[in-house]
Parts: C-alpha cells; sequence; structure tokens
C-alpha cells in the first residue's frame, strides 16, 4: 500500500522537517540553541570504556577550545541575539557529550537554569541508551509536563555488529529499553543514526530504518559517516581499511529511509559536517546545502516522500 502524503506537514518538502514541525506546534519559528554544560561521557572516562566511539575526536563543542566554559545562562545569551529576528521561542540544545551523565540535583539545576531564560520553552537533551536510570527518566517526564522536551538517542545502528566495531559501548537491547522507559507520555524521543557505516550493507540500513519506524519515536537525525584527523576511524580511513559511501549513494540510501518512516516522525537532520581542521573525508559532506539537494532531487526522481512505503510493522 502506497501512503498519500500528508497534508498536515504544511510545507513543499517531501518529508516532515523541524521547522514545519514547529511551526505546526508553536504557530511561531522556533531555534535550537546549542549547550555545552560540560558533561563528559562514560565511554570515555572509563565508566563503560576508554577512548570513545571510534569516530570521535572527543574535543566536545568549539567553547572548549578557550578555556571556561561561559554559564549556560551566557550561552543562551548569546544565541538568542545570534538569531534576533528570526526566532521566537527556542529550545536549550543540551549538546554535547552525555548531558544525563550526572546525579540528578545537578541535572535539575542545568535544565532549570536554561528554562529560566525569556523565550526558552523547552529542552532537547543529548545522551546515551546507557545513561538514563529511572530517577532521570522520572525528572525528564515531569518537566515534560510544563515544557516541549525532546530527548536525543545516539544509537547510529540497530546491528550489534555495528555497534560493537565503532564501540558504542552498548547495544541495540539497551536502546530499545532507553525508548520505552521513555515512551508513553509527553516526551518526545529523537534518535540518530549513520549511513555509510564500515560493514553495513544496503539491507543493513533499510533494516535499521524499519526497526525505528516500528518503536515509538518521535523524531530523527540522519548524516553520513564523518572521518575526523585524529579518531581511530581517521586512521583507518588514511590506511585505506575502510571505504566512503558516495554522495549518490547516501542519497538514494537516505530516500529509502524517509520512505520506510512514519510521515509524522519530525525529520531533524539529514546531513551534518565535521570540524573543518581535523575534517578528512568524505569530501561531499562539507557542503551541506548540496547534500540536501541531491536527496530532495533523488526523492523528485521518485516522485516519493516520507512514510510512503511505511507499513507500522518491522
Amino acid at each position: 500500500m502506497i501512503m498519500a502524503k500528508p497534508e498536515f506537514w504544511k510545507n513543499k518538502k517531501r518529508y516532515y522537517d523541524l521547522k514545519s514541525y514547529w511551526r505546526n506546534l508553536f504557530g511561531c519559528n522556533v531555534h535550537k540553541l546549542s549547550i555545552d554544560a560540560g558533561f563528559t561521557c562514560p565511554n570515555r572516562d572509563g565508566h563503560v570504556a576508554v577512548g570513545g566511539c571510534i569516530y570521535c575526536d572527543g574535543r566536545g563543542s568549539k567553547l572548549r577550545q578557550f578555556g571556561a566554559l561561559p554559564s549556560i545562562t551566557e550561552q543562551i545569551q548569546s544565541g538568542k541575539k545570534y538569531y534576533a529576528g528570526s526566532a521566537d521561542k527556542f529550545i536549550a540544545y543540551f549538546q554535547t557529550f552525555t548531558n544525563t551523565y550526572a546525579p540528578c540535583d545537578h541535572l535539575k539545576r542545568c535544565y532549570d537554569e536554561a528554562l529560566s531564560e525569556k523565550d526558552v520553552i523547552g529542552l532537547s537533551i543529548g545522551t546515551r541508551p546507557d545513561c538514563l536510570a529511572p530517577e532521570t527518566v522520572s525528572l525528564l517526564k515531569r518537566y515534560a509536563e510544563d515544557y516541549h522536551v525532546w530527548v536525543e538517542l545516539g544509537l547510529q545502528s540497530v546491528h550489534d555488529k555495528t555497534l560493537h566495531f565503532i564501540n558504542r559501548g552498548h547495544d541495540f537491547q539497551q536502546f530499545r529499553d532507553a525508548v520505552n522507559s521513555l515512551a508513553g507520555g509527553k516526551l518526545n524521543i529523537c534518535v540518530h543514526i549513520i549511513i555509510g557505516l564500515p560493514g553495513e550493507s544496503d539491507e543493513d540500513v533499510i533494516e535499521t530504518a524499519k526497526t525505528i519506524a516500528a518503536l515509538p519515536i518521535n523524531g530523527i537525525k540522519i548524516h553520513s559517516l564523518l572521518v575526523l584527523d585524529g579518531t581511530i576511524m581517521g586512521g583507518m580511513y588514511k590506511n585505506g581499511i575502510i571505504p566512503m559511501i558516495s554522495k549518490k549513494k547516501y542519497a538514494e540510501l537516505t530516500a529509502d529511509v524517509l520512505e520506510l518512516l512514519p510521515p509524522e516522525m519530525v525529520i531533524q537532520r539529514l546531513t551534518a559536517d565535521g570540524y573543518r581542521d581535523i575534517f578528512l573525508a568524505p569530501a561531499w559532506a562539507g557542503n551541506k546545502l548540496d547534500v540536501l539537494n541531491s536527496i530532495n532531487r533523488e526523492l523528485d526522481r521518485r516522485d516519493s516522500w516520507q512514510g510512503m512505503r511505511y507499513t507500522g510493522e518491522k
């Protein structure tokens, strides 16, 4: 069965982008303000492992390159000035490393500080599936009663073989458990996946899409594998051990994934790039607009859209 393009998107795109979602929900422009609150990662500090994921350079946000971090309040105020005139409301995006990796009282102080700022209407919290203790989940659900809250879970692939290879430090079942613990209330769940991971076939990517489509997930971020100098994967790339996906193949697989996702799932991102000073490959990923245009052209060529092949079943 082919699903029709939903009318509720109210956009001219072939997928339900974040800007359209927020305009539907709040009737105005909303921007996410990135925050580095000084968190670390259990996959780096020895709690889970050391060294982190093999594609991660471990530097965190650019703010860490300039000494002591500004306060959360200062970071939000700076972000609001940057977006002055183009946004009416803001989401405080706790982005750098694992933003639930601390005791609940510390987390609450951080989140409260962000929400105390004028026109900040909610939170988006980047974290790992294995850093969501029951008391942390309860805290997040309480915030969701009064604010617009997203929990962003890094996954990258549903395949344990891949998660082991990239040294994620958790398996897919831990991700599924985290989703189940967060679901069922007002919290929104966003999953991050990577297309072009070493050893993954087209069928593996499709399986990831189908699996995610069948879970209670509200949003997704997709990007290609990015290789950075100074990482384990960077060394593998320089030694010719791993191939890189082409822009054409990336656009095709992204279109495949979009067709399989629920039409109401919010597409928060379809591409990304890395730090310019250490970015190695793929060269085409450095032009984000061109990547987006390539995906759009592929969808146009097929005359397809997000959800067209969604069935609700894995």
